[in-house]
């Protein structure tokens, strides 16, 4: 039950609280609406002030511009009159002097015609003299150069029978030494076809083979003293090839190592072989003999012009292979020992090099390793440090939030007491003729008593 206070006669007396909510209510309704309305009033007078005052400045500006546009328009035609009639003026003075310009100009144009007719004709009868005087020299120049020509020719053409009866005898000389050149050779011809015929394929091979040895016999004790060239005997493992080569620095390191394949065939062979059929087993001889290089020695394809260039690199095909015509046997050996021997010096200052580096290589391996392993807990500690900062980020989000709703609810409260405290009984009898009575009633009963 709520105790209220009549504020006329004093007397006090119970409500209970659904009443008390009912007068309320009813206050509140009726005080609130009542204050609506008389904003909305407030609000519709001031648009409409606002709109009278805003249609007032437009129409007296619209005004004031169509004053000045009407000005500007009469100021623009007076000028524009003033020019049309400078115009008018200046465009009769210039026809006027257009015309005098005109009649002095055909006049001087009349005198100069009738100069140059005088100057043209006296031109004719001059240019007529200087043509026949300059005619009588060309003629006399021209028989003058016919004469010299014609004794150029007689003396060329004496020049020319004894250089054709020179030609005509070097020519017979010249063709009977060929002649005798290709007697020669077919006699060549003849007797290697012979040769060839009296040989089997076999001694073919062996020719060649016997052919490089020679060759490498004649300089072995002065270029090349240390190395090894024999035949490949040791087919433990298969195949064989023809010769290896291998030479050996003093302290035994080997230098360089070739294993050699010379191939020749018959001109009568019915099956003619290529070179790139003997590569494959070329490179497993060499790998299988432990040997650096492979050099195939070859008259085979005797019309390849990639062949008869002499030394052919086809490492493309197969690592460090050769192929050479049997001129080229020495110096492909040469090359590649000399190669060798500029790599060995390399490879001993590379080893030194490599010696004196391997403890910068390992402080900088484990370098590495302490970058690498500081790096990965620095990458952790940052995760779970950003992780806490995201976390205390939420909290004060969610801080700041209540904070906010206990400002809001701070707020409400405070209205909700300011509206009590301006709650009075008349307030809430206004409007209210029941409660009305009933104070009145309860008013008088105190009054008689």
């Amino acid at each position: 039950m709520n105790d209220i206070k009549c504020p006329h006669c004093g007397t006090a007396f119970q409500i209970d609280e659904a009443g008390f909510a009912a007068i309320v209510k009813q206050v509140r309704d009726s005080e609130f609406d009542k204050e609506i309305r008389r904003h909305a009033d407030l609000l519709e007078t001031e648009k409409r002030q606002a709109v009278e005052l805003a249609v007032a400045q437009a129409l007296a500006e619209a005004q004031d511009a169509a004053a000045e546009k009407a000005a500007r328009v009469a100021e623009l035609e007076a000028r524009l009159e003033a020019e049309r009639r400078e115009r008018e003026s200046q465009a009769r003075v210039a026809q006027a002097e257009l015309e005098r310009a005109l009649a002095d100009a055909a006049a001087a144009k009349d005198a100069r015609i009738a100069e140059l007719e005088q100057r043209i004709a006296a031109q004719g009868s001059a240019f007529e003299t200087e043509k026949q005087l300059a005619v009588e020299q060309a003629r006399s120049a021209v028989e003058r150069e016919r004469d010299a020509l014609a004794a150029q020719v007689a003396l060329k053409e004496a020049e020319k029978s004894q250089c054709e009866s020179a030609l005509k005898e070097q020519l017979a000389i010249e063709l009977k030494a060929k002649d005798d050149i290709i007697a020669y050779k077919d006699g060549e011809i003849e007797r290697y076809k012979d040769m060839k015929a009296r040989l089997s394929t076999k001694m073919v091979g062996e020719s060649l083979e016997q052919h490089c040895e020679t060759e490498f016999n004649k300089i072995r004790s002065t270029a090349f003293p240390h190395a090894y060239f024999e035949k490949d005997n040791d087919a433990s493992e298969g195949s064989k090839g023809d010769f290896v080569f291998r030479e050996c620095d003093g302290e035994g390191n080997e230098i360089v190592s070739i294993m050699f394949e010379m191939k020749n065939e018959s001109d009568e062979s019915t099956h003619r072989h290529r070179n790139e059929d003997f590569f494959k087993k070329l490179d497993a001889d060499r790998v299988k003999k432990g040997c650096e290089y492979a050099v195939l020695v070859t008259l085979l394809e005797p019309e390849s012009e990639l062949y008869n260039q002499g030394i052919v690199d086809v490492s493309y095909r197969y690592e460090k292979m050769y192929v050479v015509r049997p001129q080229f046997f020495l110096p492909i050996i040469s090359i590649l020992r000399n190669a060798a021997l500029n790599s060995m010096t390399y490879k001993a200052e590379l080893a030194a090099v490599r010696n004196q580096n391997i403890d910068i290589t390992r402080f900088e391996e484990q370098m590495e390793s302490f970058k690498t392993g500081f790096a990965r807990n620095y990458d952790l500690a940052s995760r779970r440090f950003q992780t806490a900062i995201d976390e205390i980020d939420k909290t004060i989000t969610h801080l700041q939030k209540t904070k906010d709703a206990l400002l809001s609810s701070e707020n409400n409260l405070r209205l909700a007491n300011n509206k009590a405290q301006d709650l009075t009984i008349k307030r809430l009898t206004r409007n209210n003729p029941t409660m009305k009575a009933a104070f009145e009633e309860l008013a008088k009963e105190n009054d008689e008593s």
